[in-house]
């Protein structure tokens, strides 16, 4: 086997790459700028670098925001450029708004365009050169799995559709009483006899188990795993691997051995960040309810011509340790809409009105929620609270089902920011595997994270 390996970068390689260098373009930018512009109120030096290190948080916080650091998003032309057109417009006015921590504003109004243009110019070149040659198959990371025959579709696409730049070229079926062979999307089937060969003159970097059958690592096959671990070639679990690249607990892929990968975070029995957090609920949730009391006349004209209906509206949902309470919100569907019985809210739901899906798309709709979260019902983050009917209908056919109800539901979470409606059970089991992540890795980060996210997800007119 050679030793070679194709240069690759892991997901969070990329994403510190993607900000590191946003931040150097933009000064170099500037540099430019300073020179060819006499451009006099961000002078980059060593005198000012306080003001040079705001700038740099501004780019990375906003570009957060504006989905910047979505490797999605950075590989594709159109959605690159208009999360650069957002975000250095944002990065120029928050820029020149706070001279609190900026130099004080520019002396006439052409400084501010060459600012902006100096930010938006250095972003643009670097992010364009990063499609070209960073994100091009020339850097792509190539794996070979290890699993049974019927898996292979499942775990592929859930492996390539996180990762653009992750590609399993061969599997390995260790399924012991299954001889067909076959290629799925370029995915080719591989022997034993020809696993050395192949990762040599491939280029492979990382060999993934999935196999959930013990029997299907024969006796050749693992000695054949434990030269190429002895020689220092990456072998990975796949329930692992799924889960750092997605961020979804693979409850699909866990036997009875499933405490090995799931532990509770420290978070959930953690005194002092459960204080914190109740503050700072306390304290957003009367900043919410302030916003909505403003809008509130605004809603009541337009629930009184557009849903003709009561404008609040109440359902029982499941909370914390399976104890029922009763959620409020902004009325978004006709009257009667559930004469048939429940059934799950989907994307293009007629029972919505027009009105109703403005609403919901701006999450206007889940402002009362903050006064569950003031009555203790909710959290601000956390699983969403679902229907005793569909609870009790997703856990008799779903394992860890009602492990999310051992921290309290959230107005936003884990699972609604990274997802959209779960429409069949199968959009449920995603949803659930997202909740269940946020669970295990519950932290400050964490939840900083979905409040960004969910601060983009209504930005960008995303709401369910």
């Amino acid at each position: 086997m050679s030793s070679q390996k194709k240069i690759h970068f892991e997901i969070s390689e990329r994403k510190i790459l993607l900000r590191v260098f946003d931040v150097v373009f933009v000064i170099v930018s500037l540099h430019f700028v300073n020179y060819f512009f006499n451009f006099y109120y961000l002078d980059i030096s060593v005198d000012n670098f306080y003001w040079t290190i705001v700038l740099g948080l501004y780019i990375n916080i906003l570009g957060t925001v504006f989905e910047m650091y979505n490797l999605q998003v950075a590989s594709n032309q159109f959605q690159i450029i208009r999360s650069i057109v957002l975000t250095a417009t944002t990065t120029a006015l928050f820029y020149l708004l706070t001279p609190i921590f900026t130099p004080l504003l520019p002396l006439n109004r052409i400084q501010i365009l060459y600012f902006f243009l100096a930010i938006f110019v250095g972003l643009l070149l670097w992010r364009m050169f990063y499609q070209a040659f960073l994100a091009s198959h020339r850097f792509e990371k190539k794996a070979i799995l290890i699993c049974d025959h019927e898996q292979i579709k499942e775990l592929v696409a859930g492996l390539e559709s996180m990762d653009p730049h992750y590609r399993i070229v061969a599997y390995l079926n260790s399924d012991a009483y299954e001889s067909e062979e076959f290629t799925y999307n370029g995915v080719q089937h591989i022997r034993i006899e020809e696993l050395n060969k192949f990762i040599g003159a491939n280029s492979v970097s990382e060999i993934v188990i999935a196999s959930q059958k013990t029997e299907g690592i024969t006796v050749p096959l693992y000695n054949e795993l434990l030269h190429l671990l002895e020689s220092g070639f990456t072998i990975r679990e796949y329930s692992q691997l799924y889960e750092l690249m997605t961020h979804r607990i693979p409850i699909q892929h866990l036997g009875k051995d499933f405490y090995k990968y799931f532990p509770f975070s420290r978070s959930n029995q953690n005194k002092l960040y459960l204080w914190i957090v109740k503050i700072l609920e306390t304290l957003l949730s009367l900043v919410g309810l302030s916003i909505g009391l403003i809008i509130l006349p605004f809603i009541i004209v337009g629930n009184f011509l557009g849903n003709k209906g009561q404008l609040f509206y109440k359902q029982t949902r499941i909370g914390k340790n399976g104890n029922p309470f009763e959620i409020y919100k902004f009325r978004t569907m006709v009257k009667n809409a559930e004469n048939n019985g429940a059934v799950f809210a989907s994307s293009n739901d007629a029972r919505v009105t027009p009105f109703g899906k403005l609403l919901r798309k701006s999450r206007i709709d889940e402002i009362p929620q903050f006064i569950n979260i003031l009555k203790g019902d909710m959290g601000l983050i956390g699983p969403r609270p679902e229907r005793p009917f569909f609870v009790n209908e997703l856990a008799a056919i779903m394992p860890f089902y009602e492990t999310r109800h051992i921290i309290k539901p959230g107005l936003t979470g884990w699972a609604q920011v990274n997802y959209a409606y779960g429409e069949t059970m199968d959009h449920s089991l995603i949803k659930l595997q997202y909740d269940l992540y946020y669970i295990k890795h519950r932290s400050v980060f964490l939840d900083i994270n979905i409040l960004v996210k969910t601060f983009s997800a209504v930005l960008f007119y995303r709401g369910q």
